[in-house]
C-alpha cells in the first residue's frame, strides 16, 4: 500500500488516513465540539449556581428582573445552548455505541437531534420573552 507502515496497523481506512478522520468519519469534530462545549460549560455553570439559583425562589418579579439584564440574558441563552448541544453529543455517542440496529441508530439520533432543536428554541425564546416583558 501507498501509506506509511505505522499506519499499516491502524483501523482507519486510507481514505480516512489522508483526511484525518476516524472510522466514523466525522469522530475529531465530533470529539472537539464535545469537548468545546464542556469547557463553555464549566465558566456557564458556575455563573448559572452562583448568580441565577439564589434569584429562584418566592420572589418571581425579582427574578424575572434579574433575567431582564442583557449580559444575563446572553449568558442564559449560551448556557441553553451549550448544555443542550453537549447533551446531544453525548447522547449521540451512547446510541452509536449500544445501539446495533442501523435503522433504530437513526431514528434515535434524529429524535434526539429534533427534541434539542424544539427545546433549544423553547428555552432561547422563554428568555427571550422574559428580556422583553414589561414587569
Amino acid at each position: 500500500m501507498s501509506y506509511s507502515h505505522s499506519h499499516a496497523k491502524s483501523m482507519k481506512t486510507p481514505l480516512g488516513i489522508v483526511r484525518g478522520l476516524g472510522s466514523a468519519k466525522n469522530g475529531t469534530a465530533h470529539w472537539w465540539a464535545q469537548r468545546t462545549t464542556a469547557i463553555a460549560l464549566f465558566p456557564l455553570g458556575l455563573w448559572f449556581i452562583w448568580c441565577v439559583l439564589p434569584h429562584a425562589g418566592p420572589d418571581y418579579a425579582a427574578f424575572i428582573a434579574y433575567l431582564q439584564c442583557p449580559c444575563e440574558t446572553v449568558l442564559m441563552i449560551l448556557l441553553i445552548g451549550a448544555s443542550l448541544y453537549h447533551g446531544q453529543l453525548g447522547l449521540q455517542v451512547v446510541i452509536e455505541d449500544y445501539v446495533h440496529c442501523d435503522a433504530l441508530k437513526i431514528i434515535l439520533i434524529l429524535g434526539v437531534k429534533a427534541l434539542v432543536l424544539v427545546l433549544g428554541v423553547w428555552g432561547v425564546l422563554s428568555v427571550l420573552i422574559i428580556q422583553f416583558k414589561h414587569v
